[in-house]
């Protein structure tokens, strides 16, 4: 059997390992079979720390051959297979005959700013005033002392 690259199929999971998967693709006309390598990065969209959590030995799943290499070693990707959810539509072109507007953010009043906010906003304020004094220092002549 000949796996072509870019071609999904269907396999069952033969062995497991820390790094991937390995799994087998059978012809169902003549009963030949091929035994791919799926690298964990290739299991899920996610970040995969343990295999086991997305696969197990003798399941069923879909691949896509990702390429053969010279001494015929297989490589396939199940998250490739997967069908992918619709592409969001394009924006719509911005009308060039309507002027753009600049709305500055609206500050919300202390008395209404969650704890949160009030801590970023602190944050904030204080990292400027730490590069201000940082800024004239430097123009001073630094940490030199003068004498």
């Amino acid at each position: 059997m000949q796996l072509e690259n870019g071609q999904i199929y269907e396999g069952q999971v033969r062995s497991i390992t820390q790094y991937g998967a390995f799994v087998e693709v059978a012809d169902g006309e003549s009963g030949e079979s091929v035994t791919g390598m799926v690298h964990i990065s290739e299991v899920a969209n996610t970040f995969v720390k343990d295999i086991h959590d997305f696969l197990h030995e003798n399941d069923t799943v879909r691949v896509k051959v990702l390429g053969v290499n010279p001494q015929g070693k297989v490589s396939m990707s199940v998250k490739q297979a997967e069908e992918r959810p619709e592409k969001k539509q394009p924006r719509k072109p911005r009308d060039p005959q309507k002027p753009r507007v600049y709305e500055p953010k609206r500050s919300v009043p202390q008395s209404e700013m969650s704890f949160e906010d009030k801590l970023l906003h602190f944050k904030q304020a204080s990292e400027e005033k730490i590069c201000d004094l940082k800024r004239g220092s430097e123009r001073r002549g630094g940490s030199r002392s003068r004498r």
